[in-house]
């Protein structure tokens, strides 16, 4: 008898379906294909490590789902899944076949099925399979239902953030008490990555690190690179639990910083409160995210500002980085409370971020490591 490990209530993920089934309802379709992983775990709570395998979720418009995966994974399907449907493919099956087949007999070869088609787990191959061998079939694409359901998210979701904040907290500090002259990125990164683990987060990390030339340029990874005086170190941590994100920047100078570099960590943390304290429900997105523009770009510290200033974190399974929704000028959504981002600005190679949430009336700030320049001692 294996012991269940549910992320979160039962009860809980039957409501996520019993959102879906209605909106499926409303778009006249008799079932979601979901291949993507956040989908398939957020509504069923199946979770296992080998997700990248080919395994999907036929979510019916009534009744309950089926898993369809590799059969080693019957344990996790145990262990985290509530609905006890499942199809398993060994490794001599024809798994494309199989599928088709599955799909049919859950829901019919003359169905309308909505299919998440924006999934990487869903490649040009696996598609024209299942399409050839389901001719009656209408297919349609819904790749946005679910990620749109999972940017409110619970408490108990947002609960999860909170310890991949402290995570983030925790890796931060390593990141400050090992940088110094002579120090190598790969050894900053190993005191990063165990100090979010012993801190409570699922994967290592430890996010965006780079020095040096790289530091002037996002998503650098550490390196076999030293660190020399005066380096800028580029630092973004981001932990999760139950692969719930949180994260955030601060910037490092290592040994030495110039009364202009405090200056400049002073200004973006200036703009950057005055952009996150006009977050609360019903704000448009367009409004912090002109005051980050405006502010970096009147200051003269940078000639263009063209990356999003906020994005919606949460359930998030490699490779995907962030959901799906982002400030930038031509946004065109508003805050809702439940909402929880990742909000930077960066210049001159300096990064400075927070995980928020939107709260009923305004925003709560998930990270809360102390805000400045850090200046290593040697």
């Amino acid at each position: 008898m294996v012991q269940a490990s549910y992320w979160f209530n039962p009860e809980e993920y039957r409501a996520r379906l019993s959102r879906v089934q209605a909106d499926l309802k409303t778009r006249g379709l008799d079932a979601l294909l979901a291949f993507q992983p956040e989908t398939v775990t957020w509504i069923t709570g199946f979770f296992t490590r080998g997700y990248g395998t080919f395994q999907f979720a036929i979510i019916p418009a009534e009744g309950e789902p089926t898993l369809f995966c590799r059969d080693v994974e019957e344990y996790y399907l145990d262990a985290t899944c509530v609905f006890a449907d499942r199809v398993m493919w060994t490794d001599s099956d024809d798994r494309l076949t199989l599928a088709a087949r599955t799909i049919a007999a859950r829901v019919g070869r003359s169905a309308a099925i909505g299919v998440e088609m924006g999934s990487w787990v869903l490649n040009a191959q696996r598609w024209e399979a299942v399409r050839a061998e389901l001719p009656g079939v209408r297919l349609v694409d819904e790749s946005g239902l679910v990620p749109a359901m999972r940017l409110i998210k619970s408490a108990g979701e947002i609960a999860y953030q909170r310890g991949a904040a402290r995570a983030a907290e925790a890796g931060m500090q390593a990141a400050i008490d090992s940088a110094g002259i002579g120090v190598s990125e790969r050894e900053m990164a190993a005191e990063i990555c165990a100090a979010m683990i012993r801190a409570g987060s699922d994967l290592p990390g430890p996010g965006v690190m780079s020095s040096g030339e790289r530091a002037l340029h996002l998503h650098g990874g550490y390196s076999d690179r030293v660190l020399e005086r005066g380096d800028i170190v580029q630092i973004e941590t981001t932990p999760n639990v139950r692969h719930y994100h949180a994260r955030f920047m601060r910037p490092i100078r290592v040994a030495e910083a110039s009364d202009a570099d405090h200056r400049l960590a002073e200004q973006l943390i200036a703009i950057q409160d005055a952009a996150i304290a006009t977050v609360a429900p019903g704000v448009a997105a367009t409004v912090p995210d002109a005051i980050y523009r405006d502010g970096v770009l009147s200051a003269g510290l940078r000639d263009t500002y063209t990356n999003k200033t906020f994005y919606s974190v949460g359930l998030l399974l490699q490779p995907n980085g962030g959901e799906p929704l982002e400030a930038h000028p031509g946004a065109d959504w508003s805050f809702q409370a439940g909402m929880v981002f990742h909000t930077y600005v960066l210049a001159q190679g300096f990064g400075m971020s927070e995980t928020i949430a939107v709260t009923e009336t305004g925003y709560e700030r998930l990270t809360n490591f102390p805000r400045q320049l850090f200046v290593t001692t040697g």
